[in-house]
């Protein structure tokens, strides 16, 4: 899938370049905040072979964040297991403190809602970069 194809098939634009947090990605993302009112919504685009950095959502209770993936092919990954492959209509429930990443396949662009879950004194710490030649072992 195209980044043309997510743009027709998704009922949510992609949004502008994602500059504030290119630093954490591999390739090029874009982002429309869909919501910053009771619950933080983004939603994520990942070029064919974007990848955000291992990272994880800190929390002292609650917190965590849930994935809905709306268009293309993308993976997930918790640190440690293997990658799962996500199309549309898959649910991701990452809980607090799990190292993660996730983004498009190679041959895929890639879009799902960001939603983070509230909880106290919660934090993103961003880690290393997925490492390439794993990353492109995956089908």
């Amino acid at each position: 899938m195209t980044l043309e194809e997510i743009k027709q098939a998704s009922p949510f634009a992609i949004g502008g370049e994602n500059v504030s947090y290119a630093q954490y990605f591999d390739g090029m993302s874009y982002l429309n905040m869909l919501s910053l009112e009771q619950v933080a919504v983004g939603n994520v685009t990942f070029s064919p072979g974007c990848r955000n950095h291992w990272h994880i959502h800190h929390a002292k209770s609650g917190g965590g964040q849930m994935l809905l993936v709306t268009a293309g092919r993308g993976w997930y990954q918790e640190w440690g297991k293997p990658a799962r492959e996500l199309r549309p209509g898959d649910v991701v429930h990452i809980p607090p403190e799990v190292k993660h990443w996730h983004g498009a396949a190679k041959d895929s662009a890639f879009q799902h809602l960001a939603i983070e879950v509230p909880g106290e004194e919660t934090s993103n710490e961003w880690c290393e970069a997925v490492n390439p030649e794993a990353y492109e072992a995956l089908p």
